[in-house]
């Protein structure tokens, strides 16, 4: 499901509504304070969140990254703005209708798993299927599956204080995933976890979310994290928004200062991939083509080497010395002269690829998942992104 976040102010305090206009007008968070009694939460956030996104809300305490995410269920309820859902104004929704749209729209997943500690595995995965009057079958048969999703087959009859807190998360994601929402809310979810654990769970939503295609909006203080899951990352500062962007606009092109510091501990060799360090090739050949109009193609661009292609599959490489044999021995195409090319999957790791980039004496190739070329790596490429 699509959402759009329109123009949303949250002041806690006795009066908000009073003071709104004054905010709205730039007075300042320690301003308000001051003369009013009153906090800035939010101020004038606008997001588009497109349907089948995981779509990363960042900030450090205090920011208003888990206040506005309590917007979009309304356990928060706005002093002005509007969160659009598919076309449907959550903020003017009737109580019944909210009640609907959070027993079938929307799940939540919170830090500390929230799970009902006097009832066994199976039944906290299927609470969120009793409230909506699912049979106990029905309901316990979802549950079976969602806990098979998260790999916890066989635990289901234990009690959460009998599993660890990585288990116990994933129980809360399985209960999550059970009435079968269009999005899914996750509140720090994973930042109670040690760092293994917490990795292996980012793994299992990366996975899940594949297959399942949710809207995602995940609350975290964590850039690394942010940067992993995201496809999308906003930024907040004192219920602001500072940057909006995919991960690599944020990591090349950070807005100011407050930004650039977030940034200067991150491992780019692991947020960055082989897709951000590709140049185009300067001529493709087929295996068709002849050695002497091969010949002709690289002297006109000085080149040594060109990719083969068949339509957008990479079939190899052919060196000026190749080109050359198959001139001489009178070939009539290139086929037969072309090596087999060094590949990599444009979603390496840059921090993977950089060894073998060094190390080879061939360019390396850079296919998508469906096996298209998509270019060389670029070795200069690389070392700017990394460094």
């Amino acid at each position: 499901m699509k959402i759009e976040v329109r123009n949303i102010y949250k002041l806690f305090g006795p009066r908000p509504n009073k003071w709104l206009k004054e905010t709205k007008a730039g007075l300042s968070k320690p301003a308000l304070l001051e003369k009013s009694g009153h906090t800035i939460g939010l101020r004038n956030i606008n997001l588009n969140i497109e349907a089948g996104q995981i779509y990363v809300i960042m900030g450090l305490s205090g920011s208003g990254k888990s206040t506005l995410i309590r917007h979009f269920n309304r356990l928060i309820e706005p002093t002005d703005g509007q969160i659009i859902v598919d076309g449907i104004d959550v903020m003017a929704m009737s109580k019944r209708e909210l009640e609907d749209f959070r027993r079938h729209k929307v799940s939540m997943v919170f830090q500390r798993f929230g799970l009902l500690p006097h009832k066994t595995i199976i039944d906290n995965v299927a609470y969120g299927l009793a409230i909506q009057g699912v049979s106990k079958q029905a309901r316990e048969e979802k549950a079976l599956y969602w806990l098979d999703q998260v790999g916890l087959t066989g635990f289901e009859n234990q009690y959460p204080n009998q599993l660890s807190g990585g288990m116990q998360q994933r129980v809360g994601l399985a209960r999550a995933l059970a009435t079968d929402p269009d999005i899914l809310l996750m509140d720090e979810a994973f930042s109670a976890l040690d760092p293994l654990i917490r990795r292996e769970m980012q793994d299992q939503l990366m996975a899940l979310q594949e297959k399942l295609n949710k809207t995602i909006i995940f609350i975290t203080h964590d850039l690394d994290e942010a940067l992993r899951l995201g496809n999308r990352i906003a930024i907040l500062r004192d219920g602001e928004l500072i940057q909006e962007g995919t991960p690599e606009d944020i990591l090349l092109n950070p807005e100011n200062d407050y930004v650039q510091a977030f940034l200067q501990d991150v491992n780019r060799g692991k947020v960055l991939t082989a897709g951000h360090a590709t140049k185009q090739p300067g001529i493709t050949l087929t295996t068709r083509t002849t050695p002497q109009k091969a010949l002709e193609k690289l002297k006109q661009q000085g080149l040594d080497y060109a990719c083969v292609l068949e339509g957008k599959t990479l079939k190899g490489i052919v060196t000026h010395l190749d080109i050359t044999k198959a001139s001489q021995a009178q070939a009539k195409e290139i086929g037969r002269y072309v090596q087999e090319a060094i590949t990599i999957p444009d979603d390496a790791e840059l921090q993977e690829v950089l060894p073998q980039l060094l190390t080879s004496k061939l360019p390396v190739a850079v296919t998508n998942k469906q096996g298209e070329f998509k270019g060389w790596l670029s070795k200069t490429k690389v070392i700017d992104l990394v460094a």
